[in-house]
């Protein structure tokens, strides 16, 4: 038995508000917004931008303040991070000015991480990314036991 730390899950940021708090994840985003104040790093997913309602992962980035380069910060990079969910909160409806509105009716849930590492992606096709991520986990599905198989089944 290992008294290392438990491995990151490897999953598309959409797929964060199914996570749970605690657990140790490994996804890739795209950087729409930093605050240098709060230490908060906001990625979203390409693909969701056509999509009405998307996940927004709210990364705290105060563990890695010191590795953090300009680049992993600005505006449409693209980067991997590696750290734990924090919570998961489904945004409630609030009323305020109309552009709150739209953006309350477009983000459906905000995803905190508290971020262990943080790497450029450098260039690379998204869409067949996703497609490697879902082949991916796939294949680790086909070779986990099942609990079929412990019985005998």
């Amino acid at each position: 038995m290992s008294n290392g730390p438990l491995p990151s899950q490897l999953c598309l940021l959409p797929e964060l508000a199914l996570k749970k708090e605690g657990d140790k994840v490994r996804f890739l985003g795209c950087v729409t917004s930093y605050s240098s104040v709060s230490g908060i790093l906001t990625l979203q997913y390409q693909h969701q931008a056509q999509d009405s309602r998307c996940v927004v992962a709210l990364v705290d980035v105060t563990l890695v303040l010191r590795t953090l380069k300009s680049d992993q910060v600005r505006i449409g990079e693209w980067v991997n991070v590696i750290g734990y969910v924090t919570a998961v909160n489904p945004l409630p409806a609030r009323k305020g000015s109309r552009e709150n509105e739209v953006l309350q009716a477009r983000v459906q849930t905000q995803v905190r991480i508290r971020a262990l590492l943080i790497w450029s992606s450098g260039p690379l096709d998204t869409q067949r990314y996703s497609e490697s991520v879902d082949a991916l986990k796939s294949r680790c599905s086909i070779i986990a036991p099942s609990s079929n198989s412990k019985n005998g089944q």
